[in-house]
């Protein structure tokens, strides 16, 4: 072992980067300690991304159900979500990819896997429970949890966060999510489409406050036209048990009483109870743990990658934290994340896919700016699916021509942008795009098409 520890590298947490990255390190032959406290996979896998996505698609099932006459297709009888169902259809895919993640720990004889909460003793210390672990180096991937705002009564009543309504056995009679980012909003529609009355208070002025403002007009509208009540510049301030359902009271709108509530209100990072304060790791104004672009804490040896270090909090970056750390800490390269492309989606229907700087941002960057936009409701595709609602929407520098960031909010946005995700990696032009044969009739031609209609806006 490096130094005289019992390990080269020691991973606290096994999160969608924490694992990735003992996994590759161990089998390049670094002596590696995998530490999990909680199951393997991290809340990607086992409460957020594989789970959501998977009762997402049960909900979607339902709305194409009651869409039926639309295509043509007669279906007797109710739509009814069978919560017990669909759960259990989630906890077998969660299960069945997980009992992987477990096969390929045990498979790979150099790393030890120890279940139990680490805490550190020293930078290169960490005591599991009743055992002392040392390692030459150390990476903290412990991840984040649902953030709970300041609100009055929060504590005194029942309320649901994006763990627990993964779970529920049967549909709310009526649910108010306090929170309208991607979060919230993917949960608001799943519910919704399985039949609950749903309310969704924003703090903010629209939803999805990350996205261009077109983008979350059309998100917006969407749920409005499924009896969805959006309440935007409402933050929530009180929260009180009635005689008939819990009281919701906001601020710039009419309180409300519903059955359940939900939190999605954003996240927290998992750094509490680590003491890493006694080993001069420090930490950001919210708890993140504080890195520079190679993930390096201001404690020499001592890393963080994924959610634990703040944004951006996606799977795919953390896997291309544990990616990069990977090839620094195996094969000594220099690594940075400064410039790296990080695109992003949002699984509503319509789904919303971005990637680089919205029109706005670009403009605060100084950039002259072109604009392509191609709407589905002017394609054959979508016309023919019966799903028009949305568009594509390229920033451009209007100087070289070069993509600065992209927006496909519509069906399959979230699959799509990924041609422009590669465009802009390759530093590609519109033009370029442009000049792109594209297969007709498809989706993404709707991205050839706004390529060709990149011009400065009057």
């Amino acid at each position: 072992m490096s130094n005289g520890y019992d390990y080269d590298l020691l991973v606290l947490g096994g999160g969608m980067a924490g694992l990735p990255v003992a996994m590759k390190c161990a089998y390049s032959g670094m002596e590696t300690a995998l530490v999990e406290e909680d199951l393997l996979g991290g809340t990607c896998l086992n409460r957020g991304c594989i789970p959501t996505k998977t009762m997402l698609r049960s909900a979607e099932v339902a709305n194409l159900a009651r869409r039926s006459e639309e295509f043509g297709i007669d279906i007797d009888g109710s739509i009814e979500a069978n919560m017990d169902a669909i759960v259990q259809r989630k906890d077998d895919i969660v299960e069945s990819i997980r009992e992987g993640a477990y096969e390929n720990v045990e498979g790979n004889e150099n790393i030890d896997f120890v279940e139990g909460h680490g805490v550190f003793e020293s930078p290169h210390e960490v005591q599991v429970d009743d055992q002392t672990l040392s390692a030459d180096r150390v990476v903290i991937n412990t991840g984040a949890r649902p953030a709970k705002p300041p609100i009055d009564g929060l504590d005194a009543v029942e309320v649901h966060d994006s763990t627990d309504l993964l779970d529920l056995d049967m549909v709310p009679d009526s649910l108010a999510i306090i929170g309208g980012g991607y979060v919230g909003c993917e949960y608001a529609q799943m519910y919704s489409r399985f039949g609950a009355d749903v309310t969704v208070c924003q703090r903010g002025d629209r939803l999805l406050p990350d996205e261009d403002p077109d983008v979350s007009e059309v998100i917006e509208t969407a749920f409005e036209d499924e009896g969805i009540t959006v309440q935007t510049d409402a933050p929530v301030t009180a929260l009180s048990e009635t005689d008939s359902g819990i009281r919701v009271d906001a601020d710039g709108a009419d309180a409300i009483t519903v059955s359940d509530v939900a939190l999605a209100a954003g996240r927290t990072p998992n750094t509490d109870g680590l003491r890493l304060e006694d080993v001069g790791v420090s930490l950001g104004e919210r708890g993140f743990v504080e890195t520079d672009d190679s993930f390096e804490t201001t404690a020499d040896g001592i890393y963080a990658i994924g959610d634990v270090s703040g944004p951006p909090m996606f799977t795919h970056s953390a896997r291309d934290d544990a990616d990069l750390l990977y090839r620094h800490l195996a094969k000594d390269e220099e690594i940075s994340t400064e410039g790296r492309t990080v695109p992003w989606a949002v699984f509503t229907d319509p789904q919303v896919g971005h990637v680089g700087l919205t029109e706005q941002e670009a403009r605060d960057a100084g950039y002259e700016v072109g604009i392509g936009r191609q709407d589905f409701a002017d394609q054959g595709k979508p016309k023919a699916l019966g799903e028009t609602e949305g568009f594509v929407k390229l920033v451009t520098d209007a100087d070289t021509d070069e993509l600065l960031g992209a927006h496909v909010v519509g069906e399959q946005g979230a699959e799509i942008v990924h041609e422009l995700v590669l465009a802009m990696e390759l530093g590609a032009t519109a033009e370029q795009i442009a000049e792109t044969m594209h297969i007709h009739p498809t989706l993404p031609e709707s991205i050839n098409s706004a390529a060709g209609g990149v011009h400065k806006p009057s």
